[in-house]
């Protein structure tokens, strides 16, 4: 049996059939003011691509929260040098799109090369 997701006593369904000021009553305090204030236009393009579209929208919209109506879509967020593909699920609802799209790697540092320290001269390089 499939488990019933529900953000903050709602399901998805009824989610969907709120308006935009319905939900954001249900958000966090720094959300809801962005949304009071309404979205930039940028967003609001972004949104109207988003509705029209079946293919993988790309954005560069990080601060854009995830409403209801993108669940189910895939859309790519850049972050920075390449663009990330981001499944929207339920649990996303709520959060901002740039939370999925990491723009800093993880650094890897290798051994000491030839001419680093004096220490290191003597460390096998293989």
């Amino acid at each position: 049996m499939a488990k019933i997701f529900y953000f903050h006593g709602k399901t998805i369904d009824e989610l969907k059939k709120m308006s935009l000021n319905e939900f954001a009553k249900l958000l966090p305090s720094r959300m809801r003011r962005s949304i009071k204030r309404g979205l930039s236009e940028k967003q609001k393009k972004f949104l109207e691509k988003l509705r029209k579209s079946e293919k993988p929208v790309k954005t560069h919209c990080r601060d854009m929260i995830v409403l209801p109506e993108m669940v189910g879509k895939t859309i790519m967020v850049h972050a920075g040098k390449e663009w990330v593909k981001v499944e929207i699920t339920p649990e996303r609802i709520g959060h901002y799109l740039g939370e999925f799209a990491l723009t800093r790697k993880k650094v890897t540092h290798s051994g000491p090369g030839i001419g680093a320290t004096r220490s290191s001269k003597f460390v096998a390089l293989k």
